[in-house]
């Protein structure tokens, strides 16, 4: 009888332990292109298809990498991978480049706009079309460039004669922003009165 019920407990230990294996799944598990593919899918889904996506999943990681024309495009393809994964870090290699728009392309509107804007902001342009694309192209350039400070330099554009004005925080920062000026096409001359003052 002992041994009937010991063969019995086994047995139902047994099955018990069967029942556990059973239900126990085994987690799929993700691999680094599979991650660069979902990023990428979501990427294409929000108009960033050109951004490069490498994920390095050993260190829960995945890098973007690539160009786009504004600052809020990026922030949005680097949310956008950190949706991706919980707690996945994401590394930034996105460069923001506006895209110029040529002077043949430029138009009277986009010049209205431009000088509305230079306005508000306390830049003068003058009645050129040439004076307002020209304004337009360094100001998208100083934006875009991490030595200048865009916020703190005005640019003053007469007769292709550029004046840059305002306070920056070191002298590197004021040649660079001379540096963008003068290598923009179009430009005669460029005047700069930035005052270094650190802050």
């Amino acid at each position: 009888m002992k041994f009937v019920s010991t063969f019995a407990i086994l047995g139902v230990l047994a099955l018990a332990g069967c029942g556990t294996r059973q239900t126990t799944t085994t987690e799929a598990r993700v691999s680094n292109s599979d991650v660069e593919q979902m990023v990428k899918s979501k990427l294409a889904a929000n108009q960033l298809e050109r951004i490069d996506v490498d994920a390095d999943l050993d260190k829960n990681q995945i890098t973007v990498s690539g160009t786009v024309p504004s600052e809020p495009m990026r922030s949005r393809a680097v949310d956008i991978a950190k949706t991706t994964r919980p707690g996945v870090i994401v590394v930034d290699k996105i460069d923001v480049k506006p895209q110029e728009v040529s002077r043949t392309e430029y138009t009277e509107q986009m010049a209205r706009d431009a000088r509305a804007k230079a306005e508000s902001t306390g830049d003068k342009i003058g009645k050129s079309l040439d004076d307002a694309w020209i304004h337009t192209k360094i100001v998208s350039k100083l934006a875009t460039d991490s030595t200048t400070p865009a916020r703190k330099i005005n640019v003053d554009v007469e007769n292709n004669t550029v004046t840059l004005r305002g306070k920056v925080d070191s002298k590197d920062a004021k040649d660079e922003a001379g540096r963008v000026a003068t290598q923009t096409d179009g430009v005669k001359r460029v005047v700069n009165h930035l005052v270094v003052a650190a802050s």
